[in-house]
C-alpha cells in the first residue's frame, strides 16, 4: 500500500467516526475502543479575570473507552 493509499484509507476512517458522531452514534472499532458523544450539562464557571459568574453553555463532547486489549498493553 502506498502512503498515499493509506492516507486516505485513515481519512475515510475518521470521516465515518466524525459523521457517525455528528449523528450521536456510537462508534466502536474491535480491539481498539469505542467513541461515544456525551452531552454535559449547562454549568456555572467564573470569568477569571474578573471573578464573577458565568454560565457556560452546553455543548457535545466526543469521549472514548478504551478496548480491554488495548488497556491491557499499556499497563504491561
Amino acid at each position: 500500500m502506498t502512503k498515499a493509499d493509506a492516507r486516505k484509507a485513515v481519512d475515510a476512517v475518521f470521516a465515518a467516526i466524525t459523521d457517525a458522531a455528528a449523528n450521536d452514534e456510537e462508534i466502536a472499532i474491535n480491539d481498539f475502543g469505542k467513541f461515544k458523544v456525551k452531552p454535559p450539562p449547562e454549568r456555572e464557571g467564573r470569568n477569571p479575570s474578573t471573578g464573577t459568574t458565568i454560565t457556560i453553555a452546553a455543548a457535545k463532547k466526543l469521549g472514548f473507552t478504551p478496548a480491554k486489549t488495548v488497556k491491557d498493553r499499556l499497563n504491561g
